[in-house]
């Protein structure tokens, strides 16, 4: 039947004890990318929306079951006759956990993506009962072998809504913003190819490590969702497929790098169409995914030299960062981190500062 032929009289109420979560058969799939389509389409016509929402099942951080679909349905209906009330993704992915004495573990946690709900059903309640339920659900969902300790979202709907349903704001989060911009006189920083990104993730990882197997110096337990390779390739995948639609050719530049082994910066980022190409008022955007400061300068006066080297290293890579939106008329650079903004005050005196919201729900810790 599907959410799109369903008589809307008739449905449950959202409290309703007939009403649970099921995984979507590939027909079901289909109609959750049509209604989704209304709102992520982005620069894509809806068949190539379609043909992409199929793809990203298939790549890295997807693949082999590390990506699920979630539906919230009626349990007496069978597959492909039944409403689809809402739906939901969720991605399996690893986090270290370290205690306050440097004791390092590996986890999992959930990313929740993907919330949405067909617009002639919202304030029904149906998705703060698709969410109620998933919490439970990912407490001991796939974690066999390896703990699960929470789950994480991000929201462009403010924080009240998943607030109200466990996930805990976190207190301070921004992101900065800056313009495209070509720069012939910019510090030359080295630009990262596709082969590049693997050795790269690996030595984040085991810098990762090596902090967290530290003692905390704030008393505190510390988590890290771990960057890795398949994080990467997954937007990466997503910029290709998009890139070769619109303009018929790939990027091939995935972030840039300066420095000397064990001093470097580097920054892995991804190009996002979210409308026309063509378009001034469009939101399309360079986003920085990741940005590395090996040996990190603290506040010392011994670490002055070194933390303007590092200032300089960061201009390097945001000006290589301008620079590749400027050629992929991008209208906008956006990283998220607003610890940096404490760590080099300098550098971002002049760029804007947007606060922007994250939500974890830490499954019993």
């Amino acid at each position: 039947m599907g959410s799109l032929e369903t008589s809307w009289a008739t449905l449950p109420e959202a409290r309703s004890p007939v009403l649970h979560l099921s995984h979507p058969t590939a027909g079901e799939c289909q109609t959750v990318w049509k209604l989704s389509s209304l709102a992520w389409t982005d620069a894509l016509s809806l068949p190539q929306y379609l043909e992409e929402s199929a793809y990203l099942t298939t790549v890295p951080l997807a693949k082999d079951g590390v990506m699920t679909n979630w539906i919230l349905t009626d349990k007496t209906l069978p597959p492909d006759q039944r409403p689809i009330l809402c739906s939901c993704e969720t991605f399996r992915k690893r986090t270290f956990l370290s205690d306050t004495g440097g004791n390092l573990s590996e986890n999992i946690i959930h990313g929740v993506a993907s919330v949405f709900c067909d617009p002639v059903l919202r304030r029904r309640g149906y998705g703060s009962r698709l969410m109620r339920e998933l919490a439970e659900i990912l407490r001991t969902f796939q974690a066999e072998t390896t703990k699960s300790i929470g789950s994480v979202l991000y929201s462009d709907i403010g924080k009240k809504f998943y607030a109200d349903l466990g996930w805990h704001p976190f207190p301070i989060n921004t992101h900065i913003e800056l313009d495209p911009s070509a720069a012939p006189d910019a510090p030359r920083a080295t630009q990262l190819l596709p082969g590049n990104l693997e050795r790269l993730c690996e030595e984040d990882e085991a810098m990762i490590r090596k902090e967290l197997t530290s003692t905390s110096t704030t008393g505190k337990t510390r988590m890290v969702l771990v960057p890795d390779l398949d994080h990467m390739l997954w937007h990466h995948k997503k910029e290709e497929f998009v890139c070769e639609k619109l303009f018929g050719k790939k990027p091939q530049i995935k972030g840039a790098i300066v420095g000397q082994a064990g001093n470097r910066v580097w920054g892995i980022w991804t190009h996002r169409f979210y409308g026309d190409p063509e378009s001034a008022s469009s939101e399309n955007t360079l986003y920085i995914l990741r940005l590395v400061i090996e040996n990190q300068a603290t506040t010392g006066i011994r670490d002055a030299e070194q933390s303007e080297r590092q200032v300089e290293q960061m201009k390097a890579i945001l000006q290589a960062a301008q620079g590749e939106a400027a050629e992929w008329k991008l209208h906008r650079v956006m990283m998220w981190d607003g610890r940096i903004t404490f760590s080099y005050p300098k550098l971002w005196d002049s760029y804007k500062f947007i606060p922007h919201l994250t939500f974890s729900y830490p499954n019993g810790v």
